[in-house]
C-alpha cells in the first residue's frame, strides 16, 4: 500500500490501517498500571466483546499469558455466552468502540446487577451506554473508524491488553512500541508478489491457517469484509484434519508463521494431495511461497495482522470492491437501542 497513490489514498480503511503506525508508535504502556494491579489481584480475568474487538485483542493476549507462564488465568467468550458464566470473582473487560453494541452493554449491566466491581470498558467514544454501566472506562486513542472494517482499533486494544501483561510480568517497554511501529510500516507498505494476488483472486475460498492467536481468525473476518471472499480460519492442524475432503485446487491458503514440525504434513495433504495453493506469512523463509516480514519477535503477531491487511487490499483492489462499504456489513453489528 502506497498513500502517494490514488488508489489507495481514496479508501477511508487504508488511511486508518496506515495510521495504526503512529497509533502503535504513540502508545502509552503506563495508562494500564493501576488496572494491571486490580487484575492481578483478581487472578481471573474474562476479555469480552463482539467480532474484531474481541478476536485479536484477547486471543493474543491468551497466547502471550500462556507462553510467559503469568499465574493469571485469561479467558474469552463474546458476551452472550459470557453472560451464562459466574463472573462474580473475575475482572472483566467488556470492549465495544462504539460503547453501544448491544451484546457487551447487557453484559456490563449484569455484572453491575451483581456487585462485580472490576468490570471494565475499553472503547473508541466517550459518554456511552457501555461507559455509564462499567466502574472504569479506558478510551482508545485511535478514534473513531470511518471504514466498516475496523483496523486500527484492533492493534490499540491488542496493544492495551498486552500492556496490562507486560506490567504483570514486570517486562520493560521502553521502546517496544518505536521499534514495533517501524516494523509493522514495512509490512503495511511491502510489495506483495502479482501471481499470490491473482491466485487469491481466481480462489471459491480463502483459508487462514495457523496459531489460535487471533491472527488467522481476525485476517479471515477482514477477508469477508475487504474482498467479499468467503473465507475459513483452520486452527492449528485443522487444515489437514478432514476439509481437505471438501478443497478444491482452486482455493489458497495463507499459513500464518507455520510451525515446522507441520509444514511437511501441510505439503503433503493441502499442495500434493489437493492441488492448492499455500502461501506463508513469516518471518523468514519457508518451503512455500512466503509474504516475509520483518521480524518483531514475541511482537510478530502484530506485524502478521499488518502484512495480512496490506495482502486483502490488494485482492480487493484487484477485484474492483469498494473497500469502505461493504453490501451488508455494519459499523455497529448489533446496536443497544433504548
Amino acid at each position: 500500500m502506497n498513500l502517494n497513490e490514488a488508489k489507495y489514498s481514496k479508501y477511508a480503511l487504508v488511511r486508518e490501517m496506515m495510521d495504526t503506525i503512529e497509533v502503535v508508535k504513540n502508545f502509552n504502556p503506563k495508562q494500564t498500571k493501576e488496572v494491571a494491579e486490580k487484575i492481578e489481584s483478581a487472578g481471573r480475568l474474562l476479555l469480552t466483546g463482539e467480532g474484531s474487538s474481541r478476536i485479536f485483542p484477547a486471543k493474543n493476549a491468551i497466547r502471550k499469558a500462556l507462553t510467559w507462564g503469568l499465574d493469571l488465568s485469561i479467558t474469552t467468550d463474546g458476551s452472550r455466552q459470557s453472560a451464562q458464566y459466574d463472573l462474580s470473582e473475575f475482572a472483566v473487560f467488556c470492549a465495544s468502540n462504539s460503547g453501544r453494541t448491544k451484546e457487551v452493554v447487557l453484559l456490563a449491566k449484569k455484572l453491575a446487577e451483581i456487585g462485580n466491581e472490576n468490570r471494565f470498558a475499553l472503547s473508541a467514544n466517550k459518554g456511552t451506554l457501555l461507559e455509564q454501566a462499567c466502574k472504569e472506562t479506558f478510551i482508545l486513542t485511535c478514534g473513531w473508524e470511518q471504514a466498516v472494517a475496523a483496523t486500527k482499533s484492533v492493534i490499540e486494544q491488542a496493544l492495551f491488553y498486552e500492556s496490562i501483561l507486560w506490567h504483570i510480568n514486570k517486562k520493560n517497554t521502553a521502546i517496544m512500541c518505536s521499534e514495533l511501529a517501524v516494523k509493522i510500516e514495512k509490512a503495511l507498505t511491502m510489495q506483495i508478489e502479482p501471481n499470490i494476488i491473482e491466485a487469491a483472486t481466481k480462489a471459491s475460498t480463502i483459508y487462514f491457517a495457523g496459531y489460535n492467536d487471533g491472527v488467522a481468525e481476525e485476517l479471515t473476518l477482514k477477508t469477508n469484509e475487504i474482498t467479499r471472499k468467503k473465507s475459513d480460519y483452520l486452527e492449528g492442524t485443522y487444515a489437514v484434519h478432514g476439509i481437505e475432503e471438501v478443497m478444491n485446487k482452486n482455493d489458497i491458503v495463507f499459513v500464518i508463521d507455520p510451525i515446522d514440525d507441520e509444514i511437511e504434513k501441510f505439503q503433503d495433504v493441502l499442495v500434493k494431495g489437493v492441488g492448492l495453493t499455500v502461501v506463508a506469512i513469516a518471518d523468514r523463509n519457508t518451503p512455500f511461497t512466503t509474504i516475509r516480514v520483518p521480524d518483531a519477535g514475541e511482537m510478530n503477531p502484530y506485524v502478521y495482522l499488518s502484512a495480512g491487511w496490506n495482502l486483502l487490499v490488494e485482492i480487493g483492489l484487484a477485484l474492483s470492491i469498494n473497500l469502505d462499504k461493504p453490501e451488508r456489513a455494519r459499523k455497529v453489528g448489533n446496536e443497544f437501542i433504548g
